[in-house]
């Protein structure tokens, strides 16, 4: 059984779902995970499925992206097993008024931590900028961590927000 990587993007239309999830229904591949959005008028997805060789898998893609609309990429992936998480789950949310570095800013005091960004998102919504972050930490650093990120913040001219998440909500 292969395990795949595929990525789709392009000008967002109704139907781009179902298109790719009814394509690789009929290969038998199994959708195993995947994120969908729509950023800005343009639809982003990224999955893995099991299934059929990837060159088989771009073959049935490629009519969809025959009209020069989406972009459909497949790439033959290892697969890991089941990972365990290496920390403690948290939610980081940050918001303020737009400015360049802020993820870059934030995500850094996490990695220095020893945290990793399992999920992230942004939205600029006018002038405010919002980040919301699924992070994994090492026991015990969410306490010094938060200070941190709060001079970071304040640097930034930004508010930011570090609290345990809910596995069960995730």
């Amino acid at each position: 059984m292969n395990e795949l990587a595929i990525t789709v993007i392009g000008r967002d239309r109704p139907g781009i779902v179902a298109d790719v999830a009814e394509v690789l229904a009929r290969l038998g591949a199994n959708l195993t995970d995947s994120t969908m959005t729509r950023l800005r008028g343009h639809f982003a997805m990224t999955l893995i499925c099991t299934g059929p060789a990837a060159a088989e898998v771009e073959a049935a893609l490629a009519p969809l992206a025959a009209e020069g609309q989406l972009l459909a990429t497949v790439r033959a992936v290892t697969p890991d097993g089941e990972v365990a998480p290496v920390g403690e789950p948290y939610v980081m949310a940050v918001h303020g008024s737009d400015r360049m570095g802020i993820v870059a800013a934030m995500t850094r005091v996490l990695v220095d931590a020893g945290g990793n960004v399992t999920d992230l998102s942004t939205r600029l919504a006018g002038s405010l900028y919002v980040v919301l972050a699924e992070v994994e930490l090492p026991a015990g650093v969410a306490d010094g961590l938060t200070d941190r990120l709060h001079r970071t913040a304040g640097e930034l001219g930004v508010e930011v927000t570090l609290r345990p998440a809910d596995p069960d909500l995730l």
